[in-house]
């Protein structure tokens, strides 16, 4: 078996991935990007383990062994799925790996804004401090996160992880079903308007689909308070980039934190790129899910995706 790993770093060079030389001939790329790249690469290949590059009826039209597509990640957008599975490939992604991670990004986004880290780290690194006589400075208000309510939108592991940390916080926790059919949440489950009235904190950790693409636009932005934070740690298009910034260019949303953007890297022509302020606005290079505990899990299911397909075994399989 040829087994060919298309984008090496996206996992990390730190990362350890020899694991799969005991299953086969293994071959590794540091990246690759476009249909062309990914054809050539893959041509002779039996399996193949991807990121983002695409992999469809373009890509894979001339590899005619390819019998596996592990997904380095639980998102597979970039695979054809009804492709795939005319063709017989299975395809397999990694579930629950970065729950945790991401779910401390959430609040490492929300508790660094709402309580202004950036600004007071700034104030004692700049000697401001060491210059004033009194004890402490709190020029800039800051409040806590008991009794304040917190949003979710999208209850799938993530979300359910974020629900329990916000009520250790002591915070009410109101969630959103993209579907509307899930009644046995543990928490009140509210319409997208209540969702968007009462949080003082909304967080969203939905997959991208229909549903949930521009679920944050100009007019959903108008119905929260102005005293929201909002953090998006789920897909960048979730969020309509333009309409954010006017939001907090103009006030409208207290601040947002953001791991994902509409298009990655951030385009110089993405209007949040001209916000510097960091008490209204912070952005991550789509970090949350990449620990180091997280990584290595990462790969470690991915192996263990590939080797169950060998034995004949179905495992974590999408198609």
């Amino acid at each position: 078996m040829k087994i060919v790993l298309l984008e090496r770093l996206s996992a990390g060079d730190d990362m350890d991935v020899s694991c799969f030389e005991e299953l086969g001939e293994f071959i590794s790329y540091d990246n690759t990007v476009t249909v062309e790249e990914v054809a050539e690469r893959v041509s002779d290949a039996d399996a193949i383990i991807s990121n983002k590059a695409p992999m469809n009826g373009l890509s894979l039209k001339d590899a005619s062994r390819v019998k596996f597509i592990g997904e380095l990640a639980t998102g597979y957008d970039n695979c054809d799925i009804e492709y795939c599975r005319s063709r017989g490939i299975r395809v397999a992604n990694v579930r629950d790996y970065s729950t945790a991670m991401v779910a401390q990004h959430t609040f490492t986004l929300a508790l660094t804004l709402s309580q202004k880290i950036v600004h007071y780290d700034n104030y004692v690194k700049s000697g401001q401090y060491a210059s004033q006589q009194r004890f402490s400075n709190f020029d800039i208000p800051f409040s806590e996160l008991d009794k304040k309510t917190w949003g979710i939108a999208g209850f799938g592991n993530i979300g359910s992880r974020v629900a329990k940390i916000a009520e250790a916080f002591g915070c009410r926790v109101i969630v959103h079903s993209f579907t509307g059919s899930r009644h046995d949440l543990g928490y009140d489950q509210v319409d997208k308007e209540t969702l968007l009235r009462e949080s003082d904190f909304l967080s969203l950790h939905c997959p991208l689909s229909d549903l949930s693409r521009n679920f944050i636009d100009k007019n959903a932005l108008s119905m929260m308070k102005d005293s929201a934070i909002l953090i998006n740690v789920a897909r960048g298009p979730v969020v309509n980039n333009a309409d954010l910034y006017e939001a907090l260019v103009n006030g409208r949303i207290a601040g947002a934190g953001l791991d994902v953007l509409e298009k990655e890297p951030i385009s110089k022509d993405n209007p949040l790129g001209k916000i510097k302020d960091s008490g209204r606005l912070i952005i991550t290079p789509h970090l949350a899910w990449a620990s180091v505990e997280a990584r290595k899990r990462c790969i470690d299911e991915v192996f263990l995706n590939l080797q169950a397909f060998i034995r004949g075994e179905e495992r974590n399989a999408v198609c």
